[in-house]
């Protein structure tokens, strides 16, 4: 399966109102391996960006002032995607603008979004996995255990970058574990190259709690039995 991680920055939030992309960042996944190939671009929007989404971004109008134009990068930013899924963070705003920028351009004036490339939502995804939390990208990160530290501003590469590594955490993190010297089969099940771990005949050392320790944890069920409620941990102590 190959599978395009994709965000954009635009220069506002409504293709409606003549809003344009200015950056798109692509990362490519076949079979949930990240394989090193990517896409990247900035764009001249042959307008002004709004300035709440300059405090986004950090893209500014003069650095765009000689990027090339939408329709100079549209066939390769097309072939690029062509045939794959596009995974991205809340879609509709990406593929609106996409759609947006497709019908403004002559030789992709009948090309959607759609026609080309499957959409997976991972926004859609993580509302469904985690019903009632924040689900915007940074809480996904901290979930995941995933280091976005780095992610001062957003930009669509870093971005795309990141939300490849929430997807593949959210979807069952690593499918294969590549261990040094390990060969890989075509059946999936590669067992070489293995190092398994001798144990040198030793005793774990087994810590105990405390007198203190037990004296505390001893309130600690007094309560959760004044309150009313099953002290489970002690009735099947007592059993």
């Amino acid at each position: 399966m190959r599978q395009i991680v994709l965000d954009t920055e635009t220069t506002g939030i409504e293709p409606r109102e003549g809003h344009r992309i200015i950056e798109i960042g692509c990362v490519e996944v076949i079979n949930r391996k990240l394989t090193g190939n990517h896409f990247h671009v900035y764009i001249n929007p042959q307008r002004e960006i709004e300035q709440e989404a300059i405090e986004v971004h950090g893209i500014t109008n003069e650095f765009l002032a000689d990027k090339p134009v939408f329709a100079d990068v549209a066939d390769d930013f097309i072939r690029f995607i062509d045939g794959g899924q596009l995974v991205i963070h809340n879609a509709a705003f990406d593929v609106g603008f996409m759609d947006h920028e497709f019908a403004m351009n002559a030789s992709t004036a009948t090309v959607k979004t759609h026609d080309i490339c499957t959409v997976l939502d991972t926004l859609l995804l993580a509302r469904k996995m985690h019903p009632g939390q924040k689900n915007n990208l940074d809480a996904l990160c901290k979930r995941y255990g995933i280091d976005n530290s780095h992610r001062q501003l957003h930009g669509a590469l870093l971005d795309a970058e990141i939300l490849a590594d929430v997807y593949l955490m959210m979807t069952g993190g690593q499918t294969k574990l590549n261990l040094a010297g390990q060969s890989s089969g075509e059946s999936g099940g590669d067992v070489d190259g293995i190092r398994r771990v001798k144990r040198n005949g030793n005793k774990l050392k087994v810590i105990t709690a405390s007198a203190d320790e037990l004296d505390q944890h001893e309130a600690r069920l007094d309560i959760v039995q004044k309150s009313g409620g099953k002290c489970l941990w002690r009735t099947n102590h007592e059993n």
